[in-house]
């Protein structure tokens, strides 16, 4: 089959990137002629190709477009609705632009822009809708498309990258408890939450509780990263908190290893690598059970309908203090991460999905 991948752009270590990365070598070891597509690209090691050079590529019907859409895109949107060859639309969500109305206008636009593209791709009727979990999916049935056009496929990663790295724990801080969150800057990451956690712990005599939080801040949401600075200053958690923007990933690695659990209070993933990296490392994870969290998760972390502060220190305490829990968490963790997110299991799973073009 001769595939033409389509996304945004390309960068290291960003999850899109790693799926579109991941998706297009496994579907070469699965016979496939696959081309790069973006308008721009870093740190790829292979010919990536202008998007409108697409078209010239695809020679008949019976050749693939998939589309990995992250944002709204015109040039890609345009490409669906002409093309003659097959499409298959990989989803990876949309942020809702409530979540920025705050704090940034273009991003409030920016995502207004790429959910108000989600009627059109639905009723395009696209040969596969591949959703990196069910919530995702759910943006496509509930406006009508045919769940038999549908097919559920976990993202591709780093994480097996992350597992052979030998961990650095030089610069990372020490806290007993120690809560660590993965994840950039963002609003709906709900950082505002975890250090109001933070300080209901500090509040009730553990004096060395600590809070890592390893993510960028995009500059168009500096006023988001000063609300969360005067945040920690509000909670007198100052120096109890480190915000690690520059974390490489043998750092990563030391944090999953050094952190009593990932505390992970986001009020909207749409699928939430983070959760994956801590089941494969052996890291519990005290979670907000809210848009894909849940699914992702499965049984492998306690997970909770909010994030009061206190339930959120008492269970971050919970899986600190009580060992037998805490092997059930990682080994459950462990299991789901085998079973749901290997690479294995991922390659089969696409090979299933890019089969349903075949029929």
């Amino acid at each position: 089959m001769r595939i033409a991948v389509l996304v945004p752009g390309l960068a290291p270590h960003d999850a899109v990137s790693n799926d579109t990365l991941g998706m297009a070598a496994a579907l070469r070891r699965l016979g496939h002629e696959v081309a790069l597509f973006a308008p721009h690209a870093r740190g790829v090691d292979e010919p990536v190709h202008r998007p409108d050079a697409i078209e010239a590529w695809l020679r008949s019907p019976d050749d693939v477009v998939l589309y990995h859409y992250c944002v709204g895109w015109d040039f890609a949107l345009a490409l669906f609705e002409r093309t003659r060859a097959r499409r298959v639309l990989r989803y990876h969500n949309i942020t809702p632009p409530a979540f920025f109305a705050d704090w940034s206008a273009g991003y409030v636009a920016a995502c207004e822009e790429g959910r108000a593209q989600l009627d059109r791709y639905a009723a395009l009727g696209c040969e596969l809708y591949l959703g990196c979990s069910p919530y995702n999916l759910e943006d496509f049935t509930s406006r009508g498309v045919d769940p038999a056009r549908c097919a559920l496929l976990p993202p591709f990663h780093e994480v097996e990258q992350l597992r052979s790295l030998q961990a650095d724990p030089r610069r990372l801080p020490h806290g007993e408890p120690l809560l660590l969150m993965v994840g950039r800057l963002a609003p709906n990451k709900r950082h505002f939450d975890l250090v109001d956690a933070l300080a209901a712990l500090l509040a009730g005599g553990h004096a060395r509780a600590h809070l890592l939080s390893a993510g960028k801040l995009d500059p168009n949401l500096a006023a988001y990263g000063e609300a969360l600075r005067a945040r920690i200053e509000a909670r007198g958690a100052g120096a109890a908190v480190t915000l690690m923007q520059d974390a490489d990933g043998a750092e990563l690695r030391a944090a999953y290893e050094r952190a009593d659990a990932l505390v992970m209070l986001s009020e909207h993933e749409g699928f939430c690598v983070p959760l994956i990296e801590a089941m494969a490392l052996g890291t519990p994870v005290v979670a907000r059970a809210t848009s894909a969290i849940p699914w992702t998760l499965g049984d492998a972390g306690l997970l909770w309908d909010d994030a009061d502060p206190h339930l959120v220190a008492a269970s971050v305490l919970r899986v600190a203090a009580d060992r037998e829990l805490r092997e059930r968490l990682v080994a459950r963790g462990r299991a789901r991460y085998a079973a749901a997110f290997a690479p294995d299991v991922l390659e089969r799973g696409l090979a299933a999905a890019m089969a349903r073009l075949a029929r």
